[in-house]
Order: structure tokens, then C-alpha cells, then sequence
């Protein structure tokens, strides 16, 4: 059975951030996932956590201006030093809360520009063999150029080829379903070709990033079929409520509680 995994940057929004903790274990989930928790400090993330009985699946590293439009440095060559300097940002929140994958953003790049490549396969080979002895993953995720135009990272094959060709044991694809259904489709027989190299799983209803129980996937299958694929991670919700979270969480109830 999934161990799913509430992204509390977009669900329980009702109530302010470290209060989510709260909510997604009163709602019986048993780990969460976020964006970016830079804003508040670790040891106060870690405090939420621990109180709760979560387990911390995933977050991201840090992006840049976010505001602004940054999504990451890891291809644009111009950046390492952020990049690196991100990398020790992320530490203590990781130690903090005993996160043991952390998603690296490429940035906006043209992912035709050889420089753009090259900085990229350099970045995550280094973040990679930074976390390794912290015994933590570094998962690149493919995002669709409808939600960020522009985002390097925009084809689930091209990072396939990255992390086969760095074969660094500690990195990892995140394989977010809503995405890949919007690039490329064809969503199962791609879970089950990247299987072997696949870190982290989220979700969402397609086309409307929703609760992943209507729209154009038959979500129970996806569910059952990463059980027959024997996928052990965690999936994150990583959709938009359509009111408030706890009103839709009907297609969460069989799983509700399912312990890490």
C-alpha cells in the first residue's frame, strides 16, 4: 500500500505553516513534504515533526528568488557558487528533520544550450556527492512547460539520461505522475521502464493539479501498480485543494495512518 506523504505548501493552507504539521497527523498522515521551509527556523520544523510522529519525505533546495522567478541553479553555469552555497543552507534542515531526499531545481534554461548542460550534469553530480555522507538522495524532477515555462529540466528521458550516465549511487529521479502526464503521457509503461532509478513520487488530478480522484487518470490502478512495481517511497500530494483540504480527502481514507 502507498505511503503517502501531504505537501504542506499546498494543502492545509487554511492555517499558517507550522500548524500543518498539526493538521496533515490529525488528518492521518503519517509523512509530509514541502517546497521550502527556509523561512522558518530548523530546529522549529524539526520540533513539528517530531511532535507529531512524522516522518519528513522530501523538500526542496533552495531556488533563488523564488518572487522573482528563479526555480534553481543547477543550469545555469553563471550560479554555482548559489548553488553550492544552497547546498549548506539545506544541511541543518536535513539533519534537522531527518530528511533523507532533497530535490535540486535546474533553473530556467535552454536546455539546447551545451553550457546549460554541462552545468547541469556539474551541479548534480556535486550536490549528489555532497549529501552522500549524510546519507541523503538528491532526486531532479522533469516539470512541464505549461505550469514554468522554460524550466531546463522539461523531459523525463533526458533526466533519465543524466542519472544513468552520472551513476551516482544517491541520485535519484522524482517522478511526479501530473507532470509526466502533461509531458509526454503513456504515464504506467514510463513508471515502469524508470522503476529501478525513481527516489520520490507525487501527484495530482490532470489536468486541474486537484485531489487525484476524477480527471484523466484512474488513480486507484497507478496506486496498485506501484505496489506490483514494489515502489517503497513515498508518494507526495503535491495538488491544490479544490476547498478545504480536509473536504477532500475521501480518496485518502484507504490509506489513512499507513505508517512509513
Amino acid at each position: 500500500m502507498p505511503r503517502f506523504a501531504a505537501n504542506l505548501s499546498m494543502m492545509f493552507t487554511e492555517v499558517p505553516f507550522l500548524d500543518r504539521f498539526d493538521a496533515a497527523a490529525q488528518a492521518g498522515f503519517t509523512a509530509v513534504e514541502f517546497l521550502f521551509p527556509y523561512e522558518h527556523p530548523a530546529e522549529a520544523v524539526g520540533e513539528r515533526l517530531k511532535r507529531n510522529g512524522l516522518t519528513q519525505a522530501l523538500f526542496n533546495l533552495p531556488p533563488g528568488n523564488w518572487d522573482a522567478g528563479e526555480k534553481g541553479f543547477a543550469a545555469l553555469p553563471s550560479r554555482f557558487g548559489d548553488l553550492k552555497q544552497s547546498l549548506e543552507t539545506a544541511l541543518p534542515y536535513a539533519k534537522a528533520t531527518g530528511a533523507k531526499r532533497l530535490h535540486l531545481m535546474a533553473g530556467m534554461a535552454n536546455r539546447g544550450d551545451r553550457l546549460a548542460i554541462e552545468a547541469f550534469y556539474k551541479s548534480v553530480a556535486w550536490a549528489a556527492e555532497f549529501f552522500s555522507p549524510h546519507g541523503i538522495d538528491i532526486v531532479i524532477e522533469p516539470i512541464n512547460p505549461r505550469n514554468v515555462p522554460g524550466y531546463f529540466l522539461n523531459d523525463f528521458g533526458f533526466a533519465r539520461d543524466v542519472v544513468e550516465e552520472l551513476r551516482i549511487p544517491n541520485l535519484k529521479l522524482q517522478f511526479d505522475i501530473y507532470h509526466c502526464q502533461i509531458i509526454h503521457g503513456d504515464v504506467t509503461m514510463r513508471l515502469r521502464e524508470m522503476m529501478p532509478i525513481i527516489g520520490h513520487i507525487q501527484i495530482a488530478s490532470i489536468p486541474s493539479r486537484n485531489e487525484p480522484d476524477s480527471e484523466e487518470l484512474n488513480y486507484p490502478f497507478l496506486f496498485a501498480e506501484l505496489d506490483r512495481l514494489g515502489y517503497a517511497g513515498f508518494v507526495g500530494c503535491e495538488y491544490n485543494p479544490r476547498g478545504k483540504t480536509t473536504d477532500g480527502l475521501a480518496w485518502f481514507k484507504p490509506y489513512a495512518g499507513v505508517k512509513p
